[in-house]
């Protein structure tokens, strides 16, 4: 795929559904009793991974009038699937459906495409083996595949040593079936979702602080979710909307939770334009009308607890720090480097092809801006979010820029190309 300078983006845009959100709301519905009802669920790869796992062990799922149905058979419905569950590219699969297969009374193998099957999945396998599950690394590498023995589980007291809303969730999912409480504490907080999505769906759990305490459910029950605008997604026309010069942009019902709003902190700190013209609540979750104006940036440091708050964001902050005038420091994003692809590697070496001046860090990385960029052939290393930062770098790059791994990008946004086009008036 092909990217070229464009001139102004003008429009609005319906973000679409947020993908842990969307992904949730199916795994939570498979475990109720009775139909959940979802709307504007993303219907990207990842997503679609999820739906496919759980139809494998007998949940029916459907899409009527636009929105996904799940049919739960109750916290103790699952059924064995009678072939391995393909996660494709979705950690987040991986990851919260191991904790709830860890208490089923039955065995399964998890597994997942290349990439998932390289990153580390011994931060889950530790605490709920410490839980009585039977769990293990196929090839003993620690990473997928998987195989679960379905054991009885026990609450534990767990902290984490990163701040990580998928190894939380995992703990808390099979807290759902342990006796006793479970506990999981983080170094910082990360994304509160899976808290707030399982309170609705009538689970006893609570937060204090970087604590998470969940206790055994008796049963959850079905639910109506209304997803919010993917802030991730978002992110990429944020920036686009704040550097490329007489660009206006209205971002429609954008996911605003406070556990994953920090890029829009750090552009607020870096001198950008955003405006919150309407707020409410999407099924518990807040979401807001952004307005986003182009003007100047300036350089900033991100690190320390706002990093758990915009991690995947980072990429296209890092794009956009480029363009800003003085330096920009990123520390504390380690894991950048164990995401669908090395982020920070990734990063700097792309950016470098475009005639930045970036260097690489243990944990992050040092962007000098103001220095002209120019097209480049970006390896995407089959990662959307560098795919799509680095179609948005493009559009203020002088020449042409390509991104021959351009497919990845239906992880989590198909319709990102035709909703570009839209702005550019094309």
């Amino acid at each position: 795929m092909k990217f070229s300078r464009i001139h102004s983006l003008q429009g609005s845009l319906e973000i679409p559904g947020d993908k842990s959100i969307s992904h949730r709301s199916v795994m939570f519905g498979a475990l109720a009793k009775g139909t959940t009802e979802i709307s504007h669920f993303l219907k990207g790869a990842d997503c679609l991974s999820t739906i496919s796992c759980f139809r494998s062990m007998g949940i029916g799922i459907e899409e009527k009038d636009g929105k996904i149905l799940v049919h739960g058979n109750g916290l103790r419905g699952l059924k064995r699937p009678d072939k391995v569950l393909d996660c494709g590219n979705s950690g987040t699969t991986v990851r919260l459906i191991s904790g709830i297969l860890a208490g089923q009374d039955f065995d399964v193998t998890l597994t997942g495409d290349s990439s998932i099957q390289k990153r580390p999945m011994k931060r889950i396998v530790e605490p709920l083996s410490l839980m009585g599950a039977q769990i293990e690394s196929v090839r003993g590498n620690g990473c997928a595949p998987l195989s679960i023995h379905g054991a009885p589980l026990k609450g534990i007291s767990y902290s984490t040593p990163v701040a990580s809303a998928q190894v939380k969730s995992a703990i808390l999912l099979a807290g759902l079936y342990a006796d006793g409480e479970t506990r999981v504490t983080e170094p910082a907080p990360s994304r509160d979702h899976t808290e707030r999505m399982l309170s609705a769906f009538g689970a006893d759990v609570s937060s204090q602080g970087t604590t998470a305490v969940i206790r055994p459910a008796k049963e959850l029950y079905g639910q109506s979710i209304q997803v919010p605008g993917d802030i991730s997604s978002a992110a990429f026309f944020l920036a686009a909307g704040l550097l490329i010069p007489g660009s206006q942009i209205l971002l429609k019902n954008v996911g605003v939770n406070p556990t994953r709003d920090g890029v829009i902190r750090v552009f607020e700190r870096m001198g950008g334009k955003i405006e919150t013209v309407r707020t409410d609540l999407r099924g518990g979750e807040p979401a807001a009308d952004l307005l986003v104006t182009s003007g100047s940036l300036h350089g900033t440091v991100i690190e320390g607890d706002i990093i758990p708050t915009l991690i995947d964001e980072l990429p296209v902050i890092a794009a956009a720090a480029c363009f800003a005038e003085g330096e920009t420091v990123i520390r504390d994003a380690g894991e950048l480097k164990v995401k669908e692809s090395n982020r920070i590697e990734a990063m700097v070496t792309n950016l470098q092809a475009m005639g930045a001046d970036v260097t690489e860090t243990e944990d992050g990385m040092i962007i000098r801006g103001g220095r002209p960029l120019h097209g480049a052939v970006i390896q995407s290393r089959n990662d959307h979010r560098i795919a799509m930062t680095f179609a948005v770098a493009a559009l203020m790059a002088d020449g042409e820029t390509d991104i021959p791994q351009w497919d990845c990008v239906d992880i989590s946004y198909p319709a990102f190309l035709s909703d570009l086009r839209s702005l550019a008036g094309r």
